[in-house]
């Protein structure tokens, strides 16, 4: 069985891709889609499958970036064996000659001074390849690839993948509407179910921005997927694609909710970012379900019963504010205002959190695409069990 067999067989290797800290989130997703056998990597899950499978996991996890199909994997020693072992690919049957293509990924290997070289040097694997048999070459697009590619190298071992995504996942479809530093949608997904929501206790956003953290508890709760207004992907420009059996996976996903099983509710100080909220959610059945208010977070009255409050606050790097001032009264708010719940929120700002004045019963570091963040649960109560302040 040749390369390209395999590439299109049914035992394929994939790799789902994920931000840093997000790899055991990502795991527990794909063994609740039922895929029990994963290999946690560094920012990355990798799963066993087939091209049906390919298909599922672009439409349906939440928190990966990208799902790659392993091409081969090989040993190298020195530079100029990545470029032997790549033209023993019979690239013509995976990129048209009228397509366009770009090569990405990582290099962590002493073998190469010049960490860019090894993708000039897989360039011209596959131009070398299209030569050989007297076929037009393909040419090389960096912004808007038809076909992307993920080269990987750790020291001596090379992997070459297709990136049957194509443009990141976090591109949904749905956000027409963003504000100045919207929260990522992949990262978003990912705090939803970082967070140990129960999918059952009424959610709170009162920072909501665009409601990107409203959009996806709600279709977490619902079961829509999270890509279910995405329309483009790049295994469609594949040789192997079918049609019929795309239609077959997005055809039966859900995505008519009539009632929403929990409260989702959401308030932003702004009344433009309340406007884009709305906008974006009328892509949903449930989007006129969620409710949402234009008020300051102190203006947020508690629910009777249990809420659980997920949040992203506004901080310095993004927004000339007094984080200090703003995070203390935030802080106040929750002890005072909010108890008994408990809250999670996410923030770029180391100096925003300390003032807080709570003491997190838990902690994480993550990115939020470029920015580090802490992301910190809180737990409130009343009566005897106090609320928990930080020394």
């Amino acid at each position: 069985m040749t390369k390209i067999d395999r590439f299109y067989g049914e035992d394929l290797l994939i790799t789902l891709k994920c931000f840093f800290g997000f790899e055991t989130t990502l795991a527990e997703e794909l063994q609740e889609l039922g895929y029990q056998e994963t290999e946690i990597l560094n920012r990355a899950v990798r799963v066993k499958g087939s091209w049906r499978d390919v298909y599922f996991l672009n439409l349906y996890a939440r928190c990966a970036i990208s799902v790659l199909v392993e091409i081969d994997r090989f040993y190298i020693q020195e530079e100029k064996d990545l470029l032997k072992c790549l033209q023993r690919i019979d690239w013509t049957e995976i990129i048209g000659s009228n397509q366009t293509f770009a090569i990405r990924g990582a290099v962590h290997s002493q073998i190469f001074k010049n960490t860019h070289y090894p993708f000039l040097l897989a360039k011209d694997a596959i131009v070398d390849v299209f030569t050989a048999k007297n076929k037009p070459r393909p040419n090389v697009d960096t912004k808007q690839p038809n076909l992307l590619f993920d080269l990987y190298i750790s020291e001596k071992q090379a992997t070459i993948s297709f990136n049957t995504s194509g443009a990141p996942l976090f591109q949904r479809g749905y956000r027409s509407e963003v504000g100045e530093a919207p929260l990522n949608e992949v990262v978003a997904a990912g705090l939803v179910r970082m967070s140990g929501w129960d999918r059952k206790t009424p959610l709170l956003d009162p920072f909501c921005g665009s409601g990107t953290l409203l959009i996806e508890a709600a279709l977490l709760a619902t079961g829509v997927p999270s890509n279910i207004e995405r329309q483009h992907y790049a295994f469609k420009r594949l040789k192997n694609f079918s049609s019929t059996l795309w239609e077959e996976i997005y055809e039966n996903a859900p995505r008519i909710v009539r009632q929403l099983p929990v409260r989702i509710f959401g308030s932003d100080i702004s009344d433009e970012m309340v406007i884009k909220t709305r906008r974006n959610l009328r892509s949903f059945s449930f989007g006129r379900l969620i409710e949402i208010s234009s008020k300051s977070f102190e203006e947020v009255e508690r629910p009777e019963g249990e809420v659980f409050i997920l949040t992203n606050p506004p901080y310095d790097e993004r927004l000339k504010i007094d984080v200090t001032e703003l995070y203390g009264n935030l802080g106040s708010w929750l002890k005072h205002n909010m108890s008994p719940c408990q809250a999670w929120i996410i923030s770029g700002s180391e100096e925003g959190m300390k003032s807080i004045g709570l003491k997190p019963s838990k902690k994480m570091s993550l990115f939020n695409g470029d920015i580090p963040c802490e992301f910190r649960g809180f737990e409130m109560f009343k009566g005897e069990r106090k609320v928990k302040m930080e020394n």
